[in-house]
């Protein structure tokens, strides 16, 4: 039985050619090799069949090898992966360190910048109506800054924050058409209500403390003006917050607010002292103690004045005789509870709602109290 195949290779130098062959059972594809190349190449190419690889000890009588069919011989690639790449000699661990230590992944700068302007600086969620910033110039969801404080999971970062009043509420101008579209302008949803600018970080904001309006730097230097240029409201060059500022405006910010608040630490001690003092301004007895007064308490109001005595523009008490400044001619006036006893109250049972209105001629014991008669 005769057998007539096609022999095509990928080498150049070895013509395609037509073989008639009369195959016996102990025939191979090494004997063709051997009536094709020389002894020197047989182990430099292969057979394949429909694109799978026939090794040399394939018999040429087997049902794969139908009459026309043609095989394919192809050269071996040096190297022993078959790719050409590898020598045997390299190392695992020159593969294995390729994979030891995964390199970070790049952030990309305009979407970190845009992630910082379009989202809350505590949840990440997208910024939405109400939206506060704070003294540093950050911006938030009020909703989440305020869930934060209630449950007391603010992180470090904004621990400058203690309540509403480190809080300032800001108005954010929508960009008409923000709503169905997000991709408008870069993927933001806010511009300066003035020059239309996108709030995207790629201008400078700021905020107005007086009103809340956020107006870009272009606007407020272009419109050189004392009063913001939507509501017309006074603003002070003070009252003015960079939103998002470098480190250096961060820190300027900073400082500020730390002097705002030793201002009010200032003002919050004079305000102390000042409830302390004298008429003089000096440190002396306070002529103003906390008493009930009024016609809920039945005390006449008229009559306290006059057993507190009448200031004098001199700073001294006529009838108490104490002087501002210290005490006068004599010690200071003890206190006693009937000079305050209402107007149609008895001064001996009035007092006798005080256990500092009658000396006790009874002494304790280890064991008991020993009690006046009639009031155990």
């Amino acid at each position: 039985m005769t057998l007539q195949i096609f022999v095509q290779s990928l080498d150049p130098q070895i013509p395609t050619k037509t073989l008639t062959l009369t195959p016996t059972p102990n025939q191979t594809l090494h004997h063709l090799k051997l009536s094709l190349l020389s002894t020197q190449s047989l182990s430099s190419f292969y057979f394949t069949l429909n694109g799978k690889t026939l090794p040399d000890s394939t018999p040429l009588q087997i049902p794969q090898i139908a009459p026309l069919s043609t095989l394919i011989l192809h050269p071996r690639l040096p190297g022993g992966g078959g790719d050409g790449g590898a020598t045997g000699a390299e190392s695992r661990d020159c593969y294995l360190h390729m994979y030891d230590e995964k390199k970070p992944d790049k952030v990309d700068p305009n979407e970190q910048r845009l992630s910082k302007w379009s989202n809350c600086a505590l949840s990440n969620e997208p910024l939405r109506e109400p939206c506060v910033i704070d003294k540093l110039g950050n911006v938030f969801n009020k909703e989440a800054l305020v869930e934060a404080l209630l449950g007391k999971k603010l992180p470090k970062a904004f621990g400058h924050i203690k309540g509403l009043k480190d809080m300032i509420t800001v108005k954010l101008s929508m960009i008409p058409g923000a709503e169905l579209d997000e991709n408008v302008h870069d993927g933001t949803q806010f511009e300066c209500p003035i020059t239309g600018l996108a709030f995207n970080g790629k201008y400078k904001f700021f905020a107005l403390r007086n009103c809340g309006h956020v107006l870009s730097a272009k606007a407020l230097k272009e419109v050189k003006s004392s009063v913001c240029l939507v509501c017309h409201e006074e603003f002070k060059e003070s009252d003015k917050l960079v939103i998002n500022g470098s480190e250096e405006e961060v820190a300027v910010l900073r400082e500020r607010m730390e002097e705002e608040k030793a201002k009010t630490r200032e003002k919050k001690t004079k305000k102390v002292k000042n409830g302390e003092m004298g008429v003089n301004g000096d440190e002396g007895i306070g002529l103003e103690a906390p008493r009930l007064s009024g016609k809920k308490h039945g005390i006449d109001v008229k009559a306290v004045e006059k057993v507190s005595g009448k200031v004098e523009g001199n700073g001294k008490v006529v009838n108490g005789e104490v002087g501002v400044k210290g005490v006068g001619n004599g010690a200071v006036k003890r206190f006693k509870a009937v000079d305050l006893a209402p107007a149609n109250a008895t001064k001996e049972v009035y007092a006798s709602i005080f256990t500092s209105s009658r000396k006790s001629n009874f002494k304790e014991t280890y064991s008991c109290r020993s009690l006046p008669l009639g009031r155990n």
